[in-house]
Formats: structure tokens, C-alpha cells, sequence
């Protein structure tokens, strides 16, 4: 399955993680992972460490759950990025809208 989603026990954290291609064909499948939960208390985090390819539109779904659950307020960590998706993030200016971690 290219994407797996995971509420942490205390309800406080939601990791969706990205197998494969990260395209418009995960489009559906993201929007409803972050979803069905909205709260400023959630903190989500998208797992990119076997991520191995990423397009403008999974950027877009990015700047859609950032809105979704809060914009400027919101608590989003990308995670496990490799050397070629973190240029994508460099190069898109990401680095000034989200929370990063390796």
C-alpha cells in the first residue's frame, strides 16, 4: 500500500507514511488521511523515508493539509527526506513553511 496512516495511543499525533511515488495518484488517499483528524492539538507528521519519487502536486497536498489544519498555526513535521526530496524542498522554499526533521 503507497500510503499508511497512524493515530498515535494518546490521540495526539497522526504519521502518514509514503511508499513509493508521491503524485497525484495519492491524492484521494492523503487528503482523507489527515482528515478524518482536525484539532490544534494534533501534530502531524509525514514519513517520507521510502518515498522515492515526489511531483508539484504532492507539494500542493502538502500546502493543503498544512491549511486544513491550521496554515501559519499548524503543526506539520516531514521526516526521513532523501538527498533528492530535499532538494525538491529546498528549491520550493518548504523550509519556511513546514518543520523538518533529517
Amino acid at each position: 500500500m503507497p500510503l499508511n496512516n497512524a493515530v498515535s495511543t494518546d490521540g495526539k499525533s497522526v504519521t502518514i507514511k509514503i511508499d513509493g511515488s508521491f503524485d497525484f495518484k495519492l491524492h484521494r488517499e492523503f487528503r482523507d488521511a489527515y482528515s478524518q483528524n482536525k484539532g490544534a492539538s494534533i501534530k502531524f507528521v509525514v514519513d517520507l523515508s521510502n518515498t522515492t519519487y515526489m511531483d508539484s502536486s504532492a507539494l500542493g497536498m502538502l500546502l493543503l493539509l498544512r491549511e486544513h489544519v491550521g496554515g501559519d498555526a499548524s503543526r506539520v513535521m516531514i521526516v526521513n527526506r532523501n538527498p533528492d526530496i530535499k532538494k525538491i524542498f529546498e528549491i520550493s522554499n518548504f523550509h519556511q513553511l513546514f518543520e523538518f526533521k533529517k
